[in-house]
């Protein structure tokens, strides 16, 4: 399915029938990320799956983007649809886009799980994300994965589900360098922390306690500043919870059909 947008055109997909969730993936990956969770709740929601400016098979006019931004291609995706508000389900970079969605549209908003990700980066993440701009585009992709699936996944699930782990590989390695650069720059320029207070959709905070790309720390600080949110931490899972996790995924389902 294709929303045409100003920068381009806007790629989803649409299953299932019945409330609408919508899920919004990491940095440098595609809705298609998302297909173990999709499957699990298309029998009761219908599950929408944006990809972000450049990525996936979204197009993009090159021109450098912001989170708020993508927020903003959410927002018209939801109102689009005539759905909403949507039940928004987002992981790292997606966290970002739902936190930037939920502040500046809450009525679009009906609840969140976000795991893994953060509201800012910290000291020093426009330095430290420029350096990864700088790598996408200069290191040949096949070459950054072994950074990459080491923050992505605990060696058990490396060992138990190859098969995911190359499926998501694949979707990293055909993402264009150039939107994954893009991308970087914006979560380095990225900073809603003081509005978390805003935030007045049910929200279910998720990390994996050895998630050293968004620790443990990030995730309760958006605990803490969204006003009663629910936090879990799981127990030996990296980056990718909502992947990597069937209690990440149980605990999302729950928390969205609320």
């Amino acid at each position: 399915m294709i929303l045409e947008r100003p920068w381009g055109s806007l790629n989803y997909l649409d299953e299932g029938s019945g409330p609408l969730v919508v899920l919004l993936h990491p940095l440098a990956e595609s809705g298609e990320l998302w297909r173990r969770l999709i499957d699990e709740l298309t029998p009761d929601f219908r599950v929408v799956a944006p990809d972000a400016r450049g990525h996936g098979e979204s197009s993009w006019d090159g021109k450098q983007f912001s989170v708020p931004d993508l927020a903003d291609d959410v927002a018209a995706l939801v109102e689009h649809l005539g759905a909403g508000p949507a039940r928004v389900a987002a992981l790292s970079m997606g966290g970002c886009t739902a936190v930037a969605l939920a502040v500046r549209r809450p009525l679009l908003v009906h609840s969140l799980v976000l795991a893994d990700t953060t509201a800012d980066y910290g000291p020093g993440k426009a330095a430290a994300w420029g350096e990864r701009a700088e790598k996408a585009v200069t290191v040949p992709r096949e070459k950054q994965l072994r950074f990459q699936v080491d923050r992505w996944f605990s060696p058990s699930f490396l060992e138990q589900d190859p098969a995911e782990v190359e499926r998501v590989s694949r979707i990293f390695t055909g993402t264009d360098s150039q939107a994954h650069a893009a991308a970087c720059r914006a979560l380095g320029a990225y900073d809603d922390s003081a509005r978390l207070g805003e935030i007045t959709a049910p929200t279910l905070v998720l990390v994996g306690e050895d998630d050293y790309a968004t620790p443990p720390a990030m995730a309760e600080a958006l605990h803490v500043g969204i006003s009663g949110s629910r936090f879990y931490v799981l127990s030996e899972v990296r980056h990718l919870s909502l992947v990597e996790n069937p209690h990440a995924r149980a605990l999302a389902r729950e928390h969205l059909a609320r």
